[in-house]
């Protein structure tokens, strides 16, 4: 069983490991008026201190800035054997690497 959460916490980090993040510093203003969040690309308004997930991308907010990292691993950067392809379902935020010519068998990456 420790074998097993083992390899978990293994693929966690190779996935963390193949995701895209940003961080965008908080700007200030007014310095009468500082910013009481961290403001998304929608235009809405977090807390500091808080976390969110949209569209695929786990968000935090601190004092510091806006940092967002993608849920979703990029397939250019997964070495995948050329008999499968990675199909991405945005919707459930996940991905699986499956055979090109039978969708419903998934392969392992390489």
């Amino acid at each position: 069983m420790a074998s097993l959460r083992v390899f978990v916490c293994l693929l966690g980090l190779v996935v963390l490991c193949h995701c895209d993040c940003f961080f965008q510093d908080l700007e200030i203003k007014d310095l009468n008026d500082p910013p009481k969040g961290c403001v998304d690309k929608d235009g809405k308004q977090h807390d500091f201190d808080s976390e969110w997930v949209r569209d695929c991308m786990e968000c935090s907010c601190s004092k510091e800035g806006l940092s967002c990292c993608t849920t979703l691993p990029d397939a250019d950067e997964v070495d995948i054997p050329e008999e499968c392809e990675m199909v991405v379902n945005k919707q459930a935020c996940s991905a699986k690497v499956v055979l090109k010519t039978d969708k419903t068998k998934e392969c392992s990456p390489n």
